[in-house]
């Protein structure tokens, strides 16, 4: 089973910490071992250069030409995770991962293209569904706004209703919230609430009446 990767972390305040061996710092990147911070020399990765997050086939490639190497991760205060920077592995074998890399760049450079123009013709094919079942759902909505609605939502990557699971299947229940976020922002004050400092759940709640009222409108 293979074990955890090393874990290397970028502070967000590198003049506030020092390795707690040999007193060095600021650190730019440390390892805490027992919540202690140690320098990447005293932690035995100094030899080990950095390559950033980006290129997913020659992360890949040098990870597994190098014997030893860790995830470098830095803390995100908006999201209050720590996200993944990119990788520290062995010099040798990020050049043997660079030199793979360049020798077959076309045909991964082919497969790309092909592969984009498939999940383009999936999304065109699924935003006609949505949009299909939006009407059906909602036959007084405007035809126009329909395929916007639907366009909106199923934004690859976007992490909107139409990108779930049930939004996938075309399940009764996220295709109508797709459809009454859309009310909420577009046919309501909700927007304005929102900068005039209302809570949001003190917004939803006073925008609730009317969103019900144009999909009631729409059903019909």
């Amino acid at each position: 089973m293979p074990r955890d990767p090393i874990v290397v972390v970028e502070p967000l305040k590198p003049h506030h910490h020092r390795c707690t061996e040999c007193r060095r710092g600021p650190l730019r990147r440390m390892v805490l071992e027992f919540t202690a911070p140690v320098c990447l020399a005293c932690a035995d990765l100094g030899h080990l250069v950095y390559l950033p997050r980006g290129d997913a086939a020659l992360t890949r490639r040098a990870r597994e030409a190098s014997e030893l190497w860790a995830v470098v991760v830095r803390h995100n205060r908006r999201r209050t995770r720590y996200e993944r920077q990119g990788i520290l592995v062995e010099e040798d074998a990020l050049a043997r991962a660079e030199a793979s890399c360049l020798a077959d760049a076309e045909a991964r450079a082919r497969r790309r293209a092909r592969d984009a123009e498939r999940r383009a013709a999936q999304d065109i094919r699924f935003t006609a569904a949505l949009t299909a079942e939006i009407r059906r759902l909602f036959p007084g909505c405007p035809p126009e706004r329909a395929a916007g609605i639907a366009a909106h939502a199923s934004v690859r990557g976007s992490g909107r209703v139409g990108r779930t699971a049930a939004g996938r299947a075309l399940e009764e229940a996220a295709v109508t919230a797709a459809v009454r976020a859309s009310v909420r922002h577009v046919d309501t004050e909700y927007d304005a609430l929102l900068m005039n400092g209302v809570p949001r759940r003190q917004a939803r709640t006073r925008v609730a009446p009317v969103i019900d009222a144009v999909l009631a409108a729409w059903r019909q």
